[in-house]
């Protein structure tokens, strides 16, 4: 067992709730809400984490008290009105029933919300200024505002506790409305709400003497707040310490809930949800500074992944209670594993961001390596026994070829794993090559070693052909091969090179280099940090509005960071159109997509990403001789039945992830999941 387990796996009292162990997850917004209420989806997700060992899961990060917080954005939860109430009662009744203690966030948006949903409300703040990540302009609150306000989160503490909810907490980290009363970067107010750290402190104090009025005094009830805003105009940490040090001694918070910095903009919120560019637990040392202040438990959460990090933050003291989000969307079952001694079959977050990333485009939070995470009703965390066993080969050892391997293998088939190369990854060897993205190789690591420990037959540096395959008298063919990168369209495209000839090193440019980004991703970003730190001169021109317009929050800032600091010039709205030599240089010519305007530039070398094109000899050789001819069965697939030509003599023959269509991770993963769990 890891050093210091025994300090996580301690029991926690607070306030008569006893959390079995000193692991959580915090409240976060998955997107799973619908009508406003945490429905079935929502429930098994937490669910999930209460079987799997965990202390205490809170959840509806962001769920609203008051009619003119939309809960619209992001599906979120509303606790607005008692219909919310059996939800809470049912959701409780799922998670107590696996030995877990269930909690909520409450708030008030304030600024930090649209006008445009719901009921099209104007926003409200402490002051009028604009949020640059909501782009709202609210109005200053009046003391009708005040009022209604702080009457909402009492009557939304009254339903929490009514709904059976273990304990509730506060938000006032995020750049929330009781931080926007904090904050001087906010507030402006001159009357008893602004002004001195005193006074701006004055709403946030009135809200939670309002909720333990209403839920009584033994309801367990928290905050969750910045540790310092890490901006120059906000709260400093000794300002942090002071509020904290004040609510903890007027008895108004059961716990405190520390974070660093907050989220007004989007590199501010990149860095309060730190990806995998930063170090683990990099702001440990605000809530262990708090926590020499105050009496009460003290909780924390930000990139802290694994968990002999967790239980070294506790046994020295720094938090009571330590927050394993992220690592819970990648593997909700982490905490029994650790107490099962099978801590080598966690499945550790890599901190890619993909989960919240896709939150922040209207999308649900999904784990870019666990494709059963959101889908508890239909997808399973643990694989069962097919009745029937059977021969299964797989072609291709990259993230979808590992996990039909694992899947299958756990089925109890099986199972005979081709891979050309010398060792497992596929594309991932190529991504993790890119600076800050390293810890993508963390993916195909832990699914090799499972399918290692499964049995697989592993076969690295055997190229698969037909012979080889049919060799094995399979019943069942799962075609992993992947993809390999396009060059484009554009007129003289023999001249170009791929980012991943770069990062591979088969090609290793000098002098001027024009990026060229077709997808909008990560790639062609990383490749040209990449080309820039070893002192090219670099350009990445794209066709959309902006340099990697399909990244999300957490990781498209770090992205632009990371090239303005390297002087790299940025051209959006660009298209390539041609490509010519001239002496022992290259013209590039762009045109302005918005203009038609053409632009020439002279470079040494031109890379592009165009995304990749399927693999499709091998299949295409084997597709006649399937009894299927290579179809997949696409309502069976989503109904969760078994393919319709299972048991028939002869192969199936399928084709899962980039060997389908050029997608991404997690499509390949949920791929090889969907198909193979029937098989």
């Amino acid at each position: 067992m890891i050093a210091n387990a025994e300090a996580l796996l301690k029991p926690l009292t607070i306030k008569g709730v006893t959390l079995r162990n000193r692991v959580m997850s915090t409240s976060h917004a998955p997107g799973y809400g619908k009508d406003g209420k945490p429905q079935e989806r929502y429930q098994l997700y937490h669910m999930e984490k209460a079987k799997g060992g965990i202390g205490l899961t809170m959840f509806g990060g962001s769920s609203s008290v008051a009619i003119d917080s939309p809960a619209a954005p992001w599906a979120q939860i509303s606790v607005a009105d008692d219909s919310v109430i059996p939800y809470f009662q049912q959701f409780t009744e799922r998670v107590h029933a696996h030995g877990a203690k269930l909690m909520i966030q409450l708030t008030h948006m304030g600024r930090r919300t649209k006008w445009d949903t719901e009921n099209w409300f104007p926003t409200l703040s402490a002051s009028v200024r604009r949020e640059p990540a909501s782009r709202t302009i609210p109005r200053a609150m009046d003391r009708n505002d005040i009022r209604r306000v702080v009457a909402s989160f009492a009557a939304a503490a009254r339903r929490c506790k009514e709904g059976g909810l273990d304990g509730c907490e506060i938000s006032a980290a995020h750049g929330h409305l009781v931080d926007q009363f904090w904050s001087p970067s906010v507030n402006q107010r001159s009357d008893e709400y602004g002004g001195s750290l005193e006074n701006r402190m004055r709403f946030g104090i009135e809200v939670l003497e309002a909720m333990r009025e209403a839920a009584g005094d033994d309801y367990v009830i928290g905050m969750r707040m910045s540790g310092d805003e890490m901006i120059a105009d906000g709260l400093s940490h000794e300002d942090c310490v002071a509020i904290a040090a004040e609510y903890s001694r007027r008895g108004l918070v059961d716990f405190l809930n520390i974070l660093g910095g907050q989220a007004r903009d989007h590199i501010a919120h990149a860095i309060s949800l730190p990806n995998m560019s930063f170090p683990v637990a990099p702001f440990l040392f605000l809530p262990s500074a708090i926590k020499r202040e105050v009496d009460v438990p003290i909780f924390h959460a930000q990139r802290v992944t694994d968990l002999a990090t967790a239980a070294r933050a506790v046994a020295e003291g720094h938090v009571d209670m330590v927050a394993m989000t992220r690592a819970h969307i990648a593997d909700p079952h982490l905490v029994k594993k650790l107490t099962e001694g099978r801590e080598d079959d966690i499945r550790q977050c890599v901190g890619a961001g993909y989960c919240i990333d896709r939150i922040y485009v209207g999308g649900d939070a999904l784990c870019i390596q666990n494709a059963a995470t959101g889908r508890e009703a239909t997808m399973p965390h643990v694989i069962p026994r097919a009745e029937v066993a059977r021969k299964v080969v797989v072609v291709g050892a990259g993230p979808g070829g590992l996990e039909a391997a694992r899947v299958c293998a756990e089925r109890g088939h099986k199972v005979v794993l081709f891979e050309k190369e010398p060792f497992a990854g596929g594309q991932i060897n190529i991504a993790a090559r890119a600076g800050w993205r390293e810890a993508l190789s963390g993916i195909p690591r832990w699914l090799f070693a499972q399918v290692t420990k499964k049995g697989v037959d592993i076969r690295l540096g055997t190229e698969a052909t037909p012979e080889a395959v049919l060799a094995e008298a399979p019943d069942v063919v799962i075609m992993a091969t992947g993809g390999l990168p396009a060059t484009g369209h554009a007129k003289g495209h023999e001249h170009v090179v791929t980012t991943w000839d770069v990062l591979t090193g088969r090609v290793e440019p000098t002098g001027s280099v024009l990026v060229y980004d077709e997808i909008g991703g990560h790639n062609a970003a990383s490749t040209a940090e990449v080309l820039a730190r070893r002192g090219c001169l670099v350009e990445i021109a794209t066709h959309d509005r902006m340099v990697a317009e399909e990244v999300g929050t957490t990781n498209q800032p770090i992205h632009l960071r990371e090239l303005y600091k390297l002087g790299v010039v940025m051209s959006p709205n660009m298209e390539l159109i041609e490509i010519f030599p001239e002496g022992n240089r290259l013209i590039a010519a762009l045109r302005n997509t918005m203009t038609d305007a053409e632009e020439e530039r002279v470079i040494d070398r031109v890379v592009v990403d165009y995304g990749t094109l399927p693999v499709e000899a091998l299949f295409e050789a084997l597709r006649a001789r399937s009894v299927n001819d290579g179809e997949t069965d696409l309502d069976a697939l989503v109904a969760g039945r078994p393919q319709r030509w299972s048991g028939q003599p002869g192969f199936a023959l399928y084709r899962v992830g980039d060997a389908w269509a050029g997608r991404n991770i997690h499509a390949a993963i949920y791929d090889s999941l969907r198909l193979c769990k029937d098989l």
